[in-house]
């Protein structure tokens, strides 16, 4: 059984200190025979802080349709309402009050989706990573599944020629005769 050393120097062509943590941590999966494959999603949602959880929620329905067509409903209720009070309106026409509390609600949105949109970037960047030991770890099963057929197949040619040489030695002895063995 070889070692993560010999591994690291047979596969990656330099000591093993000289790896990265990925690569370390793919050779010392391929030496114990364990899996290196991990949920990416349960690893990432371990991590999130509970404001990290509201504004991927907050985001997660400002950008969904119900919260479109509602907020469609509502303006329009408002606009509506304003119209139809003209003399007793809450936010009469041109609407500044509307004006206020859509920016205000922008200036808030914003960041939040912004904040959300940064951590599914990193979310991403940890599934590459797991993507790039997965890989390197097929691409390492592979390489030691054709040392192994080599040698499989350096084994069957030397007893494949032992026993040629063994025919010969026969062949050789029936040519000369009975008695030429002596």
């Amino acid at each position: 059984m070889k070692t993560e050393r010999e591994y690291a120097e047979g596969w990656f062509g330099r000591n093993s200190d000289a790896l990265t943590d990925a690569q370390r941590r793919v050779v010392k999966s391929a030496v114990e025979r364990q899996p290196v494959t991990r949920n990416t999603n349960e690893v990432f949602d371990e991590s999130l802080s509970l404001s990290d959880r509201l504004s991927d929620n907050m985001a997660r329905i400002g950008g969904s349709w119900r919260f479109i067509i509602g907020f469609c409903v509502l303006l329009l209720l408002w606009t509506l309402g304003n119209v139809w009070l003209a003399t007793r309106a809450f936010d009469p026409y041109p609407f500044i009050f509307l004006n206020l509390v859509l920016s205000m609600l922008a200036a808030i949105q914003a960041p939040i989706i912004m904040m959300a949109q940064n951590r599914h970037l990193q979310h991403d960047r940890i599934d590459a990573g797991h993507d790039y030991e997965v890989n390197l770890k097929a691409e390492i099963e592979i390489m030691a599944l054709h040392d192994k057929l080599d040698q499989l197949r350096n084994d069957q040619l030397g007893a494949i020629l032992s026993r040629i040489e063994a025919l010969a030695e026969d062949i050789r002895r029936m040519e000369r005769g009975p008695g030429a063995d002596a």
